[in-house]
């Protein structure tokens, strides 16, 4: 008999993965929690083995996981549709869906901590967010470790699909869900799809983004509208059924495509078109959640499992940052055998939203922008942590309202860039409905990274992004990433009940840092006009079985708006009351939040999705005064480079000592502010 050490190691590697597929096909559900079996594809050490400091190795195990759920365990009642999902012989739905685990090689060496990433449309975050890498679907490269933060803490970081409607690529994180039916009869309903149209174009698909769209059940129904509007307030006008069809163009020739619609003069650049259609057979979307929740509960109590931990942290960004704002407010921390799922969240760049995550034909990726994805069910009642009433509805409720063990509330950081509060309806998660500041819950810390946008943009700017007749440049470069990594550590810490993280930094209307859009001092610079509005959460009516989680009416009827508030600012027109950053402290330039769609075919007086702005300062008085800039020069801050980087360092020292900034990245830092200093100081 050969022994298995006397093998090639990559033969090794095979059969060891093959023995663990079998275990695996043949353990009991009993003993996987509700994960029923997983299948490991690959089994490979990172980087061919490099060391991560004293945590030594890596491994990356990429396979299939295979889930069952319970519609009679009252921890999935939520789930909309379970119900008329289709089940094995034993009564149980089953799932499944593609994993990345990367855990260190030696288990003792592990943190026992798991960062499972809810994966936004399929990608992979963490490694760019938290160790600076080169992002990838698939890290294998050294470039794709980056400086390697989260394997040097032992962390287990884990990805799992849980969006269904991503498309079919290769490293993309996708479930694999089923539809439902009454009985033998597909479930009908109305679908809702709308796009800002920028460029001219004969066709339109009927998926957001990239996402594979619901088709239409029946090209005549009656109910299939399709819309026109000049804003997004604008009144709609409706376009004629013989102008437009279910179709796309290809090569040359217009033919039938349930996911696309087609009109002959072409789609206006400018306008904002809606389709309401019907389609059938929806998928029961609310699995996805439970997903998340059991991924993270077989790590934490699954008997003989392959990347075992004790605390669960998780992090979402942007989408999956309002994906686990939902998790929590429809009680999903807690697992079908009435254990606690995560120890914390880390809430990024969400705003006040939840979403499209589990309603009858949700589609997921739907959000809401100032300019685009309007009206979906994102922005709505409730977005604090403590319970409110709402006094235009009476409706009661809150975040943290619907939890089947208080016990079981998680830590979470809610991280918001001044983007979110411009396009993103931020202050809504820490004020009352009627506009006042709202006691934080214990559990919560609200940390708003002053004057930053959706994601870090370019450094230097392109010179195509620079505005017309002005200093300033579309696309803010602001590095709030440095924030988010110590963050991090201290997560792992509170999670843990090692020590408390720093107190939350965000503006409060009674310190006069969180004010209306007209009370904003923003400096006046010449040809930069400034936002007459931010984005607006409006009460919405989805009709009579909204609570049951149907919509009936599209687009939905619109009530009152509720009071969104954003930062006010200094002099140079940075924002106030959140965590700084070194260019705050030691600025040489405005980092604006927020972008006027200056140069777009419509909506000119709208703000750009995501994006900021960029104004340098004057180099010198004399070029100060030349262009009427009330802000301070360069000259009048700083003596000389070696005066500035003196400040920037000093910055960076008292953000490390505020639990803002680690240690190890104060060098990257002002390295940072050096090439910023260079480049501005360079230019014409």
């Amino acid at each position: 008999m050969y022994r298995l050490a006397a093998l090639p190691p990559r033969l090794l590697k095979r059969l060891v993965g093959l023995l663990i597929v079998v275990i695996g096909l043949a353990t009991p559900t009993s003993m996987w929690a509700e994960v029923l079996r997983i299948v490991i594809d690959e089994r490979v050490d990172v980087l061919e083995g490099r060391a991560f400091g004293g945590v030594g190795v890596y491994e990356k195990i990429v396979g299939r996981v295979f889930f069952v759920f319970d519609p009679a365990n009252p921890m999935n009642a939520r789930i909309v549709d379970l119900d008329k999902a289709p089940r094995n012989a034993d009564g149980l739905v089953e799932v499944w869906a593609n994993f990345v685990v990367l855990q260190p090689k030696d288990p003792s060496r592990s943190a026992r901590t798991a960062l499972l990433e809810v994966s936004n449309r399929g990608g992979k975050a963490s490694l760019s967010y938290f160790n600076g890498a080169r992002g990838s679907r698939n890290p294998e490269l050294e470039e794709h470790f980056g400086d390697g933060l989260l394997m040097r803490h032992g962390l287990t970081v884990i990805w799992v699909g849980w969006q269904h409607d991503v498309p079919d690529q290769e490293h993309i994180l996708k479930s694999h869900l089923p539809v439902a039916t009454e009985g033998a009869d597909a479930i009908r309903g109305l679908v809702r799809s709308d796009w800002t149209v920028d460029r001219a174009t004969n066709t339109l698909g009927l998926g957001h983004r990239t996402q594979i769209a619901y088709p239409v059940a029946d090209t005549g129904h009656a109910d299939n509208v399709l819309t026109v509007r000049d804003g997004r307030m604008a009144p709609r006008r409706v376009i004629p059924k013989l102008d437009w069809s279910f179709a796309r163009l290809e090569n040359d020739r217009v033919v039938f495509d349930s996911t696309s619609i087609y009109m002959e003069r072409g789609f206006e650049a400018g306008k904002i078109y809606e389709m309401v259609y019907v389609a059938e057979e929806p998928t029961v979307v609310g699995l996805g959640l439970a997903i998340i929740r059991d991924m993270m509960s077989y790590a934490k109590y699954g008997e003989d499992r392959l990347f075992p931990v004790d605390r669960g942290i998780a992090i979402g960004i942007s989408q999956t940052g309002r994906f686990l704002r939902h998790f929590v407010y429809q009680g999903f921390n807690t697992d079908e055998r009435n254990r606690k799922v995560f120890d914390g969240l880390m809430v990024h760049t969400a705003g006040a939203g939840r979403g499209s995550f589990n309603h009858r034909f949700a589609q997921p990726s739907r959000d809401a922008h100032p300019y685009s994805a309007f009206f979906y069910p994102t922005d709505i009642f409730p977005f604090t942590s403590r319970t409110q009433t709402d006094p235009e509805t009476g409706d009661i409720d809150g975040l943290f309202a619907h939890q089947h063990n208080d016990a079981h509330l998680p830590r979470i950081f809610y991280t918001n860039t001044g983007y979110e509060y411009w396009g993103r309806a931020a202050s809504l998660i820490h004020t009352t409905v009627d506009g006042r500041d709202l006691e934080l819950h214990p559990n919560e810390r609200v940390y708003h990274l002053a004057s930053g946008q959706h994601g870090v943009g370019r450094f230097p700017p392109p010179d195509n992004s620079r505005l017309p007749n002005t200093n300033a440049y579309r696309g803010n470069p602001l590095h709030f990433q440095y924030t988010i990594r110590s963050l991090l550590v201290q997560m792992m810490d509170w999670a843990w009940d090692v020590s408390s993280p720093p107190p939350s930094m965000y503006p409060k209307v009674a310190a006069g840092t969180l004010v209306p859009v007209e009370q904003v001092e923003f400096p006046e610079l010449a040809g930069l006009a400034f936002p007459k509005v931010a984005h607006d959460a409006y009460r919405a009516y989805y009709g009579p079985r909204w609570q049951q989680g149907i919509i009936d009416i599209q687009p939905p009827q619109l009530g009152k708006r509720f009071p969104v508030m954003v930062p006010q600012v200094d002099r140079l027109g940075n924002e106030r009351g959140g965590v700084p950053s070194v260019e705050i402290l030691a600025p040489l330039a405005t980092y604006a939040p927020w972008n006027l769609r200056t140069g777009f075919p419509g909506g000119t007086d709208a703000l750009t999705n995501f994006t900021g702005t960029y104004i340098p300062l004057a180099k010198t008085e004399e070029e100060r005064r030349s262009s009427g800039d009330p802000r301070p020069s360069i000259e009048a801050l700083y003596r000389d480079k070696d005066d500035y980087l003196r400040a920037a360092e000093e910055a960076a020292r008292s953000l490390v000592e505020r639990g803002l900034l680690l240690d190890e990245h104060v060098d990257a830092v002002v390295a940072r502010a050096e090439a910023h200093w260079d480049w501005v100081m360079s230019r014409e």
